[in-house]
């Protein structure tokens, strides 16, 4: 029995892989780069995969335990490929699991500021949560307006996401709403 679960394939790791294909394509949208200042920059593309990751295993989470059991495969996937980019960049061996816990904790964080400014549980707005945690490699971050759009995409995003079925993610099929800057 214990030596089942130890080699038994991840169900999800497939379906996973897809999904995590989607949320980088959408983070490399131009618009964000081009519209909403989003850093065009190793840190501003984490920050915008880390974004889009977010809102997919926030929706998958919604799905009870084989909900909560892909999300978790979704995160395994981005963190295999983190590993695999800061190795391709050349990061020394000793050094790539310090970096990868590093951002791991730093997702985590995101995490908690974004779901609790969409759920409403703290007093931080949405925008103040991106003007501390999405721009915060900025020496100063975008005017209110830019804040506030971004801000309006996400919440566009989490709604989008929550109306896509179940079934469609299962089957490695993520969507995600255009941006538009009346969002």
């Amino acid at each position: 029995m214990i030596l089942d679960k130890l080699f038994r394939r991840n169900p999800f790791k497939a379906v996973a892989a897809n999904l995590y294909e989607q949320i980088v394509a959408q983070a490399r949208q131009p618009v964000f780069y081009l519209e909403v200042a989003v850093p065009d920059t190793v840190d501003g593309r984490y920050e915008m995969v880390a974004l889009h990751a977010f809102l997919v295993m926030r929706r998958l989470k919604q799905e009870g335990k084989k909900g909560q059991e892909l999300s978790q495969a979704v995160f395994d996937s981005m963190f295999a490929d983190m590993d695999h980019s800061i190795r391709e960049i050349g990061v020394g061996d000793l050094s790539v699991g310090k970096r990868i816990k590093a951002m791991a904790e730093v997702f985590y964080g995101r995490v908690i500021a974004y779901e609790t400014a969409l759920d409403g549980t703290r007093d931080e707005t949405l925008s103040e949560a991106l003007a501390r945690n999405h721009y915060g490699t900025l020496e100063q971050p975008p005017a209110l307006e830019v804040l506030d759009q971004m801000a309006a995409y996400i919440r566009k995003a989490d709604a989008f996401l929550k109306a896509q079925g179940y079934e469609e993610l299962l089957q490695g099929t993520v969507q995600f709403p255009k941006f538009e800057e009346d969002a």
